[in-house]
């Protein structure tokens, strides 16, 4: 008899599986990827404070940011190839140590030389980088298959909670704290991040391997060809690059000229903003538990409902449906971000996982900018509305296409027999 691939719940005597919140070894891998985060989030937020207190000027931030992001961009792909040839708690522990040293640097520079803290942002850059395919990478080795989707789940709440309180938090730090020991803090967070997480399982004992091993770019290669051999991974890539360098791009660029210009009020950026992150928490508390049966289906309809925010942003509808449509953009990104992530440590092999996982996080971060640079010109030219139809129209179709890609449906190689 056909079966569908997706396990059902064996009736059996034996107790359930244990919250993922009671190991302890993932709570420290939380505390640190937590920490890791905040930092991250953090660095441009305090960077910006800088520039208010006329500690760096305007053309610095922006240099100062293109720096982190070039370290970024190099490092990660390095850092999945070492991540898988290495030990993935090692590749976590100097990448964020690297991060950690980058703060005080920065505190250094600050309004005496703006080549050390673009030097000293490139290597910020590069430790956050480095250390993203690993932790990826860790959190396989550490939680168990069926507890994986919790554990991400887990991880992008505390990533969302972050973004959510963190402005008020920093602010009102400021008010107490200059600039260079808010910079000083974040190099604390990169500590946490470097000492906290624990040794990962014995699922993947890379570094006992006695066999000799190819160079960086074979290796980088090799990472690739794994990626290929899953098409709903590179179908999922394609969806994100629509989603992140179209979509989120325009409405970066277009959701402060609107909330400006048709509303009068900074009131709708501030609101709209907001209900993206309250959706996405939202979004991730229901994947934690929520196993579709078509999983893959369902990640790529949540990602095209980002699709909503570029479409109320033409319409010159109440604010309030604007917020409501960033609420329902927030909420679809988890419902993408946690079973492609979950997907992503199950099926694809354990020892190129770190290097798959990096493209994922290339074309995530690498794109962006791309996007965003574009995305005035095109509004300048053809005018905001002409713009935001085309985006909304490529969230919405380029996912529904990659939906119907060969094993998308389960986000499995193995596709099933038979339709459920």
């Amino acid at each position: 008899m056909p079966t569908t691939p997706a396990p059902t719940a064996a009736k059996t005597d034996a107790p359930p599986p244990r919250s993922v919140l009671r190991d302890t070894a993932f709570l420290r891998l939380w505390a640190g990827t937590t920490a890791s985060g905040l930092a991250t989030w953090a660095l441009p937020f305090v960077l910006g404070l800088a520039v208010l207190h006329r500690d760096l000027g305007a053309a610095g931030l922006g240099l100062v940011l293109a720096a982190r992001t070039a370290g970024f961009l190099v490092a990660v792909a390095v850092g999945g190839v070492l991540a898988d040839r290495h030990s993935r708690r090692a590749v976590v522990l100097w990448s964020a140590l690297a991060a950690a040293v980058a703060a005080p640097l920065l505190a250094a520079g600050l309004g005496r030389s703006l080549v050390l803290m673009t030097a000293a942002a490139a290597l910020a850059g590069a430790g956050q980088g480095a250390c993203r395919p690993a932790f990826q990478a860790l959190t396989a080795e550490t939680v168990a298959p069926e507890r994986r989707q919790q554990a991400n789940a887990a991880m992008t709440m505390a990533v969302r909670s972050a973004t959510l309180t963190g402005p008020a938090l920093t602010a009102l730090l400021a008010a107490f704290l200059d600039v260079s020991t808010l910079l000083l803090g974040i190099g604390l967070l990169w500590l946490v991040a470097a000492l906290v997480p624990g040794k990962g399982g014995d699922a993947v004992n890379l570094a006992a391997e006695p066999a000799p091993r190819a160079g960086f770019r074979a290796e980088f290669l090799e990472g690739i060809r794994e990626a290929r051999r899953h098409p709903w991974f590179l179908a999922g890539l394609a969806a994100l690059v629509a989603v992140i360098a179209l979509g989120y791009s325009a409405t970066s660029v277009a959701l402060p000229l609107i909330s400006r210009d048709r509303y009068d009020t900074q009131w709708v950026l501030a609101a709209a903003m907001t209900a993206y992150t309250v959706g996405a928490l939202g979004g991730a508390l229901v994947i934690a538990r929520w196993r579709p049966r078509s999983q893959g289906w369902a990640a790529f309809a949540g990602l095209a409902a980002y699709g909503v925010a570029p479409l109320s942003l033409m319409l010159p509808v109440h604010p309030v449906v604007v917020v409501a449509a960033y609420a329902v953009a927030g909420i679809g990104i988890e419902l993408f971000n946690v079973p492609w992530f979950t997907a992503t440590q199950r099926e694809v092999a354990p020892e190129k996982l770190a290097r798959v996982s990096s493209l994922d996080f290339l074309v995530s971060y690498g794109l962006a900018p791309i996007g965003l640079a574009l995305i005035a010109p095109a509004i300048d030219a053809f005018g905001v509305t002409p713009v935001l139809a085309v985006c909304a129209a490529a969230c919405f179709l380029v996912p529904a296409a990659a939906a119907l890609v060969p094993t998308a449906r389960h986000f499995a190689r193995t596709a099933p027999k038979t339709a459920d």
